[in-house]
């Protein structure tokens, strides 16, 4: 099942996203100037039809003006408006052709409307960053909009030369010409339009931990002044980088960012490579260290391990919010199961009206999805035992590494590693409302080690 792809439109965002295609590369050449809030890029798009002859197709693109468009070099008919670019190329595009589409476009980005505020594109005091989870993407570049739909990126910024620009993805070139200066990034590991991260600021440049002892490289972008209380909240993070390497299996691309913005962020956002803080995630006493390893676990479950749609988003947020229990239980904090009675106590004391596996759009993000998708992950975890258990949790992010999945392809998964049936379960935690009660505690199948002297273990 590894890469496989859903054809139908996302339920909870059908206008997003067009089904009859996929992409598998974009290039994006883009120009930013910070101080106006201008950009204007270029993109090339490759992508192939599906099983039906395509006579049109749609982009998501907000509200830029659009200059040249081309299909396959040549000039279609389109239409750009309410967020949807709508292609009709000179001749049909047969099923299961190959095609490039070719776009300009510029303007004044901003973030896209939502239900939970604006999304994508963030212009900032000095600067900018994006955040688009789940459909902020086009509000910087046309893009199939939908989660299933992974593809390779090569992105290309350039902008005034005092300013950095991090992306996903291994940094190929950075070329200084006269005050600009053009960054090129690669990433190879297909990626969902929602997962591309970017951010252009003022920052310093900080290496984590030993690339010879951690293998995997881990570099952060710090504005000046916070240096110092980010050198004490990610000191333990190759710890978490070893961690969960040993736990979920080896870490699923080449490189790992963590970029701290000049300015508050509600909540940290993950993107394909990096992860992205605001200045109050960063306190000099690891006040945050829980979102830390929250948005590194992301990297395999919801990264690497995508969901089909976004139902399933559970799966990307439990297993997270589960991967915090662990770094506390294996990093001398509480246990996971202590952690876990603690989400219940609150949980019980809340309305009972989710459906974890399909919360709707409305209830995709309450905080209740990510504290019980923690608990379901903690009963599965009781029901097979450790051994068992993080024997599974491997297995399955091998087994999808850069794919997508559902939440009935990791209950199976699951099946394959109990004893005994554990459809009753996931039919209580899943599918009900109601909450289950608190399971027991598991065995554990190693006594803890927590990492000591700065992250390392001795």
């Amino acid at each position: 099942m590894n890469g496989q792809r859903t054809a139908a439109a996302d339920p909870y965002f059908p206008a997003n996203g067009d089904p009859r295609y996929r992409v598998h590369r974009y290039e994006l050449a883009l120009e930013y100037r910070p101080g106006p809030n201008r950009l204007a890029g270029t993109a090339r798009i490759s992508a192939i039809a599906g099983r039906a002859p395509l006579t049109e197709f749609a982009l998501d693109l907000a509200d830029f003006k659009v200059g040249r468009i081309q299909v396959n070099g040549r000039a279609p008919h389109y239409t750009h408006r309410s967020g949807k670019l709508r292609l009709r190329p000179v001749k049909p595009l047969p099923a299961g052709a190959a095609f490039t589409v070719e776009v300009q476009w510029a303007g004044n980005p901003k973030p896209v409307r939502s239900p939970w505020g604006g999304l994508g594109w963030e212009e900032l005091t000095d600067g900018a960053l994006v955040a688009s989870q789940p459909v902020g993407a086009p509000s910087w570049y046309p893009c199939n909009d939908r989660p299933a739909d992974k593809a390779s990126y090569h992105i290309s910024v350039n902008t005034p030369s005092a300013y950095a620009v991090v992306a996903g993805g291994r940094l190929l070139t950075r070329t200084t010409r006269a005050s600009t200066t053009t960054w090129v990034y690669e990433q190879s590991a297909p990626t969902s339009s929602y997962l591309v991260g970017l951010s252009i600021g003022l920052y310093q440049t900080v290496l984590l931990g030993d690339p010879g002892l951690d293998g995997v490289p881990q570099s952060a972008y710090v504005p000046a002044h916070l240096l110092a209380r980010f050198s004490r909240d990610f000191a333990r993070q190759p710890a978490m980088m070893r961690l969960f390497e040993e736990l979920f299996g080896p870490y699923p691309f080449g490189e790992y960012a963590v970029v701290v913005a000049d300015e508050e962020l509600d909540v940290p956002v993950e993107a394909q490579g990096l992860s992205l803080f605001g200045a109050n995630h960063v306190d000099g006493v690891r006040g945050s260290e829980r979102l830390i390893a929250h948005e590194l676990a992301h990297q395999w479950f919801g990264n690497s391990v995508t969901i089909a749609d976004w139902r399933h988003i559970w799966l990307n947020e439990g297993l997270a919010k589960y991967a915090e229990w662990l770094w506390s239980e294996r990093s001398g904090g509480h246990t996971a199961h202590e952690r876990a009675a603690v989400a219940h106590r609150v949980l019980a004391s809340r309305a009972q009206d989710l459906k974890l596996a399909d919360p709707g759009r409305k209830l995709m993000f309450d905080d209740r999805l990510y504290e019980r998708g923690g608990l379901t992950v903690h009963a599965v975890r009781c029901a097979l035992g450790d051994t068992a258990f993080f024997r599974m949790l491997r297995d399955w992010t091998a087994a999808h590494r850069h794919g997508v999945v559902t939440t009935a392809a990791f209950t199976a998964h699951v099946a394959r590693y109990a004893d005994a049936p554990v459809d009753e379960l996931f039919a209580a935690w899943l599918y009900e409302p109601a909450l289950p009660p608190l399971p027991a505690p598991p065995i554990p199948a190693r006594p803890a080690h927590p990492p000591t002297n700065g992250g390392h273990r001795v």
